[in-house]
């Protein structure tokens, strides 16, 4: 078990957070939540001893192992991969490493062969007869094939190498796993693994992740980091995300309207309750939700953008029709005889390989680049506006205030000071920071400047390169319930399981010759291909 007695922690005049008092006990997932900025990651890093907090202190149970995931992909450059995984243990890594080294010796002494016994007996007790074989099977299911266990870490492909770090973190199983955003970077096979592997997992983990649906396959618990303090709610974040809403709207309304809420709170966890997980801890959690008072749910300080696209006209009855479109960047086809046809409402999401391939096509539709072969074709009632991957041609060089950046893309009759501070206020940019300059802003900051960009065009169709890019989860679920909403029609790309199955529609495959689109969900497509059982 772990325990977090009065631990503080201040940067000059800013309190992270303060007299955190937690018990993360074993059997249970624990996703640690906070607005950007809130201090999650230094949380991990008190838990891993990495740095010290001001007061208190952090305690695990004698003879439990932590396990963290490391971030510096670099760290092991020449080392085996296998090697690097039974890293992991320290305990085992020492005791393997001080036994090679015995029985290597030239003079092997009676003394030698008494430590060398001794160690023998440790490394049994610590399961090193199975140590590689168990080793190389997370490996496997992470996605690193057989052929490049015995390779360097410096002949690995970058995204191999975060899955091979993820190996040692989970090797040996740690009583205590700190996982840092452990999705960044795999595959949907290699997430869907490592969601069964935390679904069984029974000892303790505290994950930070921005991915939605991860956290609400594996957790048990969330640690709400607001107000400076840390509080254990039971359920996933679906639970703690509804349920903070709908306590808030309780403290907003009127009293004739609380014993409604209350009745919705009530209905709400029975149901929510009913449903808690298909994983092994899905009884227990079942129970400590029916167990839930009133007073256990309080609303959070988050504050969500408000996103909502209201297109000027409805689309009539043609949207798109892509015909052979090829592009070649670089000496590389990187579009190869593409053909689709939109229907009016379609969502439709771009898949495939190659990152190129659906940026291109997505500047292609938008006007900003050129096909070499084939034609498209918008319908006469469509307008597009296009929100860029790389949007820094919006904002470097221009030293203006967010007000005077907005005013460029408002209409006439919406560019009044107050208009646009207005706008500016729901997006989150209030106060004195309207007059930031579009020079400084953070990526994030930038995104929820071209979403207010795109959100005054009016337009009927948009299209979006990894609009989530930046954003931290209350935009990211601010921006999802706004494009669930739109009654217009989506084109495009993203990595965020949640973000793509809960908009599209539709599933446009570049992998395929000529392209392939269908009428699906997600997730449909993906058990379709074989990617998700």
């Amino acid at each position: 078990m772990l325990q977090v007695s009065n631990v503080s922690l201040r940067f000059g005049d800013r309190k992270l957070f303060e007299d955190v008092n937690i018990k993360f006990t074993p059997g249970n997932c624990y996703g640690l939540i906070g607005a950007n900025g809130a201090g999650k990651s230094t949380f991990l890093k008190i838990l891993s001893g990495e740095i010290d907090s001001q007061t208190g202190h952090v305690s695990l149970g004698k003879d439990e192992r932590l396990s963290v995931l490391k971030q510096d992909h670099f760290a092991y450059e020449d080392e085996r991969v296998l090697d690097v995984v039974l890293r992991g243990n320290e305990k085992l890594w020492n005791v393997m490493k001080e036994k090679d080294e015995i029985y290597m010796k030239p003079d092997f002494s009676d003394e030698d062969g008494m430590r060398a016994a001794e160690l023998e007996g440790e490394f049994g007790e610590m399961g090193g007869w199975t140590a590689e074989s168990d080793a190389q099977v997370l490996l496997s299911g992470l996605g690193i094939k057989d052929d490049l266990h015995e390779k360097k870490m410096s002949e690995l492909e970058n995204n191999q190498k975060i899955k091979v770090l993820l190996a040692q973190a989970l090797f040996g199983e740690p009583d205590v796993l700190l996982l840092d955003e452990p999705t960044n970077g795999l595959d949907i096979p290699a997430i869907s693994w490592l969601e069964e592997f935390l679904i069984n997992f029974e000892n303790t983990v505290i994950v930070v992740s921005h991915d939605r649906h991860f956290l609400n396959n594996v957790c048990t618990h969330i640690a709400d980091l607001d107000y400076g303090k840390i509080k254990i709610y039971v359920g996933n974040y679906d639970f703690w995300y509804q349920s903070s809403q709908l306590a808030q709207q309780m403290l907003q309304d009127s009293n004739k309207k609380k014993e409604e809420k209350i009745k919705e709170l009530q209905e709400f966890v029975a149901r929510f309750s009913a449903n808690a997980s298909k994983s092994k801890q899905a009884t227990s959690r079942k129970k400590m939700l029916e167990k839930i008072e009133l007073d256990d749910i309080q609303p959070s300080s988050r504050k969500y953008p408000f996103v909502n696209f209201k297109p000027e006209r409805e689309i009539g009855n043609e949207l798109l029709q892509v015909q052979g479109l090829s592009k070649t960047i670089d000496g590389v086809k990187v579009l190869d005889n593409i053909s689709f046809t939109m229907n009016p409402n379609d969502k439709a999401v771009l898949v495939g390989d190659s990152e190129i391939a659906k940026t291109t096509l997505l500047k292609i539709l938008a006007g900003e680049m050129e096909p070499d072969e084939g034609t498209y074709k918008w319908g006469v009632t469509t307008s597009q506006t296009y929100l860029p991957k790389d949007n820094s041609e919006y904002f470097d060089g221009k030293n203006i205030d967010l007000v005077e950046w907005l005013r460029q893309y408002a209409p006439p009759e919406e560019q009044t000071e107050t208009f646009l501070r207005g706008f500016l206020g729901r997006m989150l940019f209030s106060g004195e920071e309207v007059r930031k300059k579009a020079t400084v802003l953070s990526g994030g900051e930038k995104v929820r400047c071209m979403l207010s960009k795109m959100m005054l065009s009016s337009a009927n169709v948009l299209l979006l390169d990894e609009p989530t890019n930046h954003l931290d989860l209350e935009s990211i679920t601010a921006v999802n319930d706004g494009l669930k909403a739109f009654k217009g029609s989506i084109i495009f790309t993203s990595h965020d399981f949640e973000f793509i199955n809960t908009i599209a529609n539709r599933v446009i495959d570049l992998n395929v010759s000529g392209s392939l689109s269908k009428e699906i969900t997600y997730e449909e497509y993906l058990q379709e291909t074989g990617v998700l059982k």
